[in-house]
């Protein structure tokens, strides 16, 4: 039972020698954390900083640095820039994330926000951006506005909770089998490319028995670093080719050479045209942030233990994080979009830590891998960055889904969750499946009885107008040409 009284957490804080194992220690820390909102929060006195800080910090850079490179590198595909302004523009997100927000916001002054990542889905998009003639300073400050308006008017939070257990244990199904079919496949081809098939076979085969042995004895947390290291010492070994090519630095700060008309982008500020064309981009973006959202906070439901209520990710403050960073850092000259950051939140709920411990160590590992240059080309290397999303992100994923499914009513919005996320994608599957599942179509027909008819029809209707007409306008849907 939690009794915090008026006392804070240093008062509270007992040594780990007090408790029989170390879950149960890692459990009281949850229960008597209690971060305050848009405060002052400081280290060790309302919070504090374990070993076990160190995985999602670790999950978290390697996940930044890839995911950013990703992003940058199809926008640099799109304008015709080179791969020095990949390099530097990440380096730059780095700094821009470690100095700025994931210390500042998610440590200090709300640790009950999850740190801004990058958003993923959106990197496929970006070749109809820029056909659109879409500029990335206007996309990222639209994307920015529109999720403050969804986050303050408490519409991310009312998503989740209209969002039924059968629906959310699909959506992460899908996530996670996608994912990890995905990552299989990427990483084959890469030792195809190499004429080194045998080793992402040999890489995977240790890295399933590892992760079962660490599930068995219930160490999964400490799977990413584990499992990353032998995947890299496995890979170098067998002879794949790797070396440390990028030096130390710091990048270009001035948003006047990022935005120049020969600098940076080469784009220049951009005009009124071109922030028209990327609004149905940014409406999809920011639609897309609630089944992001809502699966990592469920990971921390499923492993925190149930009066741990106060640590629990708040889905509104996250957005409005997640909105702040993406405007300050378009501004700033970023190639980013953000979202909710999956990298750090799904291994930190696994090794039952709260987001400012861990957010502290994020911050010092973006800086310092941004600085220092060459270990971007370790975290980049595929038997590591593969290795590490697959233990860290879409295996527990799937796990999570797969728990959640546990009689035939979830099972059947699951089932629909998953077939009209493979029919289009997992946008359009969540807000297909939140509203027959609202309605009592499928799922629980009970639970929608008790709903009002604002929650049951009007706001699930809308969600999918919104979310189906944003795939329309940018030709997402099958077989439909975009409208936009």
């Amino acid at each position: 039972m939690q009794d915090t009284g008026n006392t804070t957490y240093r008062d509270r804080h007992k040594p780990a020698s007090d408790f029989a194992t170390r879950e149960e220690y890692l459990n009281h820390e949850l229960n008597i954390i209690e971060p305050k909102r848009w405060r002052i929060n400081l280290p060790f006195r309302d919070f504090g900083i374990e070993i076990e800080d160190w995985v999602p910090a670790l999950a978290a850079t390697i996940g930044k640095i890839v995911m950013v490179a990703a992003m940058a590198g199809a926008f640099a595909a799109q304008f015709g820039l080179d791969a020095a302004f990949i390099a530097e523009n990440v380096r730059f997100e780095m700094l821009i994330a470690g100095v700025l927000f994931v210390v500042l916001f998610s440590a200090i002054l709300n640790p009950r926000s999850n740190l801004a990542g990058t958003h993923g889905p959106m990197i496929p998009l970006i070749p109809l951006i820029a056909a659109a003639g879409g500029h990335p300073l206007a996309l990222g400050i639209l994307v920015g506005v529109f999720g403050l308006i969804l986050s303050l008017s408490k519409g991310g939070s009312k998503l989740v909770t209209l969002t039924g257990e059968g629906v959310r244990g699909g959506l992460l199904i899908f996530l996670g089998a996608m994912g990890t079919v995905g990552q299989i496949g990427n990483f084959g081809k890469w030792g195809d490319s190499i004429g080194m098939a045998a080793i992402p076979f040999t890489v995977i085969l240790i890295t399933i028995g590892i992760y079962a042995y660490l599930a068995r004895i219930k160490k999964r947390w400490v799977a990413i670093p584990l499992c990353s290291a032998i995947a890299g010492i496995v890979a170098f070994t067998m002879g794949a080719p790797f070396e440390f090519v990028t030096e130390p630095g710091l990048p270009n700060m001035s948003p006047f050479y990022w935005w120049g008309e020969t600098t940076g982008w080469k784009l220049g500020w951009p005009g009124l045209s071109e922030y028209i064309a990327v609004v149905p981009f940014a409406i999809l973006a920011v639609a897309m942030w609630s089944p992001d959202f809502l699966g990592h906070r469920v990971f921390q439901e499923l492993n925190y233990p149930k009066t741990a209520k106060k640590v629990l990710m708040d889905v509104d403050d996250t957005m409005t994080v997640v909105s702040i960073r993406q405007v300050v850092g378009s501004l700033l000259g970023g190639a980013n979009l953000a979202s909710s950051w999956g990298t750090y939140m799904i291994p930190a709920a696994i090794a039952k830590r709260p987001i400012p411990g861990g957010a502290i160590l994020t911050g010092f590992l973006c800086i310092v891998c941004a600085i220092l240059g060459f270990p971007m080309d370790l975290a980049m290397w595929e038997p590591v960055l593969r290795v590490a999303l697959l233990v860290g992100v879409f295996l527990p994923l799937l796990e999570a889904g797969m728990q959640m499914v546990n009689d035939e009513k979830s099972s059947q919005s699951a089932g629909i969750c998953i077939f009209s996320s493979a029919l289009v994608n997992p946008v359009f599957g969540w807000a297909t499946t939140m509203l027959l599942d609202n309605l009592g179509f499928i799922g629980d027909k009970a639970r929608s009885k008790t709903l009002s008819l604002m929650d049951r029809l009007v706001i699930p209707l809308i969600t999918f107008i919104i979310c189906v007409g944003s795939l329309a306008l940018v030709g997402q849907l099958p077989g439909i040409p975009a409208l936009l």
